[in-house]
């Protein structure tokens, strides 16, 4: 592939531009995830799907794909969320609709969730970090 460009002008250069999570209820999917990761939509919605971004643009884009597959068990993908006050955010995430699929277990760092959907992800303890580096 050699002098393919992304788009930034770099030759072989990869970004993620977004994240891709299928839902059967946008609406309900949309609520969720702005005010879970206090994203904005960044043009209006369509009737099949959004995309939603950092407004301090940030974090890569995640977009919401309207689908009638319904949720599926083997799905590779998953979102891990970092938090330095890992417990508050479960609880917030919580009393948004998440459900609690596993919680920490003895000597993990993680906690996983479901949307309200049923897609997995996980809420990541990051005491001591900043941007995804030990502070």
């Amino acid at each position: 592939m050699a002098g393919v460009t992304s788009g930034r002008g770099k030759p072989g250069m990869l970004w993620i531009g977004s994240i891709v999570v299928d839902c059967t209820d946008l609406a309900r999917m949309m609520a969720f995830w702005q005010e879970a990761l206090r994203y904005v939509p960044r043009d209006p919605p369509e009737p099949d799907g959004v995309v939603l971004k950092d407004p301090h643009g940030q974090g890569p884009n995640l977009t919401l794909n309207l689908t009638s597959e319904g949720h599926l068990d083997d799905y590779r993908l998953h979102l891990d969320l970092y938090s330095r006050a890992p417990e508050e955010e479960v609880e917030r995430l919580l009393r948004l609709g998440a459900a609690l699929v596993a919680p920490a277990q003895k000597g993990s760092d993680f906690i996983t969730l479901a949307d309200p959907d049923g897609n997995l992800f996980d809420v990541i303890d990051k005491r001591g970090w900043t941007l995804g580096r030990r502070a």
